[in-house]
């Protein structure tokens, strides 16, 4: 087989071997839309075509770019490849992939986060029925249509790209929306974020796994006043190193969760401790919430409420 004749071959195998790939890579979205195409997602969910409304679709644009590019370099240059006897030189060639690279290089910009991955929509029918008796009790006070669900990327306390969920009100969505995006793009740590019913919204479990989260329909430990999480208002942030920290009339201390102890004393430095000098602080201040951390009877470290 001649020197043109293998090229041409390899050049038809690396064509039908990417359109496979990008092709497949096609389906597996169309398919899967709502489904982040990151291996390392520690949430993937695939919604019904009924719970579709509200939601930004999810292409994989860097894949369908990069087959794009290289068709049309294969289109551009076809006509320069020598055929057998015709005794072209190399450079058309080396100048098809020269363009092809050069094209997929470029495309690959596309594969950067995009604020699809942010996102707000009504609560869909999967996601509420999580929540019945667990999340969500039957009350007069809040309603379905007062909350929103959230998708928000975010990086875990092993630098690892998460996509988790919230439920929040809908008063201040695009509040924790602009909040978590630029959390995310400063790599500000946080080890998760689910959904309370994945822990049968038991509190104290919740906040010793850490989890950041928003709206739970309980009253406030110890009390029968309904709490701002009833409302969807506040959000607990790595709540395992930011505590609840209450002074009992006998003097003793109430902390929640029980096990955040070695993170009562606020003037020791450690990792993920909120303060005012934190960028999360800022950020939550900045969009007018206010902090637990500030209270006088209390200190509630996690906490970011906001009236509406």
């Amino acid at each position: 087989m001649s020197s043109v004749s293998s090229s041409r071959a390899a050049s038809q195998f690396i064509g039908w071997y990417m359109m496979a790939k990008y092709m497949r890579a096609f389906r597996y979205a169309t398919t899967n839309p709502y489904r982040v195409p990151t291996a390392r997602n520690s949430l993937k969910t695939t919604l019904p075509a009924n719970e579709l409304a509200g939601y930004h679709y999810q292409m994989p644009t860097a894949s369908i770019a990069k087959l794009g590019a290289f068709l049309f370099s294969r289109f551009l240059f076809q006509s320069q490849l020598p055929s057998p006897g015709r005794g072209r030189g190399w450079a058309s060639h080396l100048s098809f992939f020269i363009v092809f690279f050069l094209f997929f290089s470029l495309t690959s910009v596309a594969q950067t986060p995009t604020d699809s991955t942010f996102f707000a929509s009504a609560i869909p029918d999967s996601v509420w029925t999580r929540m019945q008796g667990k999340s969500y009790q039957e009350n007069a006070y809040i309603q379905r249509s007062d909350l929103r669900y959230l998708r928000l990327r975010y990086m875990d306390f092993e630098g690892q790209e998460r996509v988790g969920e919230m439920v929040c009100n809908r008063a201040i969505a695009d509040d924790l929306l602009d909040i978590f995006r630029q959390l995310y793009e400063a790599r500000y740590p946080i080890e998760r974020i689910l959904l309370p019913d994945d822990f049968d919204a038991d509190d104290e479990r919740q906040m010793r796994a850490n989890n950041t989260s928003c709206f739970c329909f309980r009253v406030i430990k110890g009390s029968t006043k309904l709490s701002a999480h009833a409302q969807g208002l506040a959000v607990d942030l790595n709540p395992l190193y930011n505590p609840c920290v209450k002074t009992r009339r006998d003097g003793t201390l109430f902390i929640q969760p029980s096990t955040a102890a070695p993170y009562v004393d606020r003037s020791r430095r450690f990792a993920h401790k909120i303060d005012r000098q934190d960028l999360a602080y800022r950020l939550f201040i900045q969009h007018g919430f206010s902090w637990g951390g500030a209270w006088r009877s209390s200190k509630d470290y996690q906490h970011f409420e906001k009236d509406k």
